[in-house]
């Protein structure tokens, strides 16, 4: 297994688990993809990814009706992709990735959350480089053939290709196939799991950092004062850093 599993692996009990978080986030991705390809989820390969993430949290399907309702309306706002670079105690890396429709709102209170943790914001380009930014789709594991799919993925530059298993509340285990490759390989492998009926429960994008550093507990602590300063605000959409994770 690779870096895309440990990742997925560390990370997998940490994020998103706050529903309302979540359905602000979708909220956000369903204005974007309306605003780029129109309402249509059938000619927009954007928005039929988000349906299947609201769809994936148990976003009522109402919600996601009225957030494209919303963001088919003349008056509404558009919101921009903003990137944040910098560093957090004990030399960790972070990016930040955040969905804003007032950039100075947004700018002041990053740089806040650095400065109050005694982290420093840098400059565009001083950490991305840190990270490969790659795609994710979760699809459903029954009756699929790893290695043959991997083989038919392969011109795509599909990196790694494993099992995952989730738990029902009951207590019931399914398995899904995680999918990672590079961001320009979304759209080849959508069209390829779409049209193969492949059911895809989720997907997305992630940067993974190509590297990471062991600190100690008392480091760590510091560390995530920052990040959950970050994750908290409903401006950001994701926040990825470099300092090693134990997946407990």
């Amino acid at each position: 297994m690779g870096r895309a599993f440990e990742f997925r692996k560390a990370r997998k009990m940490k994020r998103w688990s706050a529903m309302s978080k979540a359905f602000t986030r979708i909220g956000k991705d369903i204005v974007m993809a309306v605003k780029e390809g129109g309402p249509d989820p059938d000619s927009n390969s954007r928005l039929r990814a988000v349906i299947q993430n609201a769809k994936a949290v148990n976003m009522p399907k109402v919600n996601v009706e009225r957030a494209i309702k919303k963001a088919s309306e003349k008056g509404q706002g558009d919101y921009k992709e903003v990137l944040f670079e910098g560093y957090a105690q004990h030399g960790i890396a972070v990016l930040v990735e955040t969905a804003t429709d007032n950039n100075t709102r947004t700018v002041a209170n990053v740089r806040s959350y650095f400065n109050k943790t005694d982290g420093s914001l840098g400059t565009s380009g001083s950490v991305v480089f840190m990270f490969d930014h790659t795609c994710n789709f979760k699809i459903k594991g029954d009756d699929l053939d790893l290695e043959e799919l991997e083989l038919e993925l392969i011109d795509t530059g599909v990196d790694e290709i494993f099992e995952d298993t989730d738990e029902d509340e009951d207590g019931t285990e399914h398995t899904s196939v995680l999918i990672y490759a590079p961001f320009e390989s979304f759209g080849s492998i959508q069209s390829y799991l779409e049209e193969n009926n492949i059911e895809i429960i989720s997907s997305g994008f992630e940067r993974i950092p190509q590297v990471t550093k062991k600190v100690t507990p008392e480091q760590a602590e510091d560390v995530e004062k920052l990040l959950e300063k970050l994750e908290e605000d409903d401006d950001v959409q994701n926040v990825y850093h470099t300092m090693e994770e134990s997946g407990e």
